[in-house]
């Protein structure tokens, strides 16, 4: 596999139209907003979206979720062990395990099982991959539509009355994602070249296969990736400066489209850029 040598900055833009990005279990699952009404995708919630598509890929990843769970391991810990048991070097079973998943050499990973044979009992892994929360370029209108059940959860004589709920999703909202790859991270987990370009195409394609009741197919695209591959290892610029680059300014201020926003790329000098279309 090819070194990974180069420092890389990226930014996703995605649209999100009549879906529920991200729901807040705090808050009744409606959309994450901060306080001025912006809307928010957590990190965690991205990096299972890229989790699924390495699999989907047909990479090995040990995080995996209950519904998409290819070895039929019901725990991580079980996982764990089925490769890296007797295993009492720390640095040896971080070795394995970045060699092994493709998630743990990508985001990193920490193993505390009471089954490790490691001393301490506990090993970590600091990936090369960083991934911001997301944020809407503008704040994001949240409806709600009320929901019934019309059938017995449970058996009852008589017909139980209709539960009702409710469902929140964001009319529209405009995405970023932004992150980075950093070099020497990259070095001690052997995150390869391959691994950058595997993590690239999962950005371009984050929402395939990901279609649910909140999320129905079509209602969330990744509208542009931006891939920036600077000439050095530590970068030519700092990832913040890189990601001001894109600028975003709203044409129609209720905007209900990609098409009420104008996307704008400012350039570095010595700085490479590669523009992807999503799927």
């Amino acid at each position: 596999m090819s070194k990974f040598e180069n420092k890389i900055d990226f930014l996703v833009i995605a649209s999100v139209k009549n879906a529920n990005p991200n729901g807040d279990p705090l808050n009744g699952n409606r959309p994450r907003t901060d306080y001025d009404g912006f809307g928010e995708i957590s990190d965690v919630c991205i990096k299972r979206k890229i989790r699924n598509r390495m699999q989907d890929l047909g990479n090995p990843i040990f995080v995996q979720s209950d519904d998409r769970c290819q070895d039929g391991f019901k725990s991580l810990s079980e996982r764990a062990s089925s490769k890296l048991k007797g295993i009492k070097d720390r640095t040896e079973y971080e070795k394995k395990a970045c060699e092994e998943w493709l998630d743990v050499r990508t985001f990193g990973q920490v193993f505390a099982f009471k089954s490790m044979d490691v001393s301490g009992g506990s090993a970590g892994v600091r990936g090369p991959v960083t991934i911001h929360q997301a944020e809407s370029i503008s704040p994001v209108e949240i409806q709600s539509m009320q929901i019934t059940k019309s059938v017995n959860g449970e058996p009852a004589d008589k017909k139980g009355s209709d539960t009702m709920g409710m469902k929140h999703f964001v009319k529209f909202g405009l995405y970023k994602i932004k992150g980075s790859i950093n070099v020497q991270l990259a070095e001690k987990t052997g995150f390869s070249e391959e691994d950058a370009n595997t993590v690239k195409e999962c950005l371009r394609t984050l929402f395939l296969n990901d279609a649910s009741s909140a999320r129905p197919d079509g209602s969330m695209e990744v509208v542009k990736v931006f891939w920036w591959k600077h000439n050095c290892k530590d970068g030519q610029y700092s990832s913040g400066k890189v990601h001001d680059l894109v600028k975003i300014n709203v044409i129609n201020e209720d905007a209900k489209d990609i098409s009420d926003y104008e996307i704008k790329v400012d350039e570095l000098p010595g700085l490479a850029l590669e523009e992807i279309d999503g799927i």
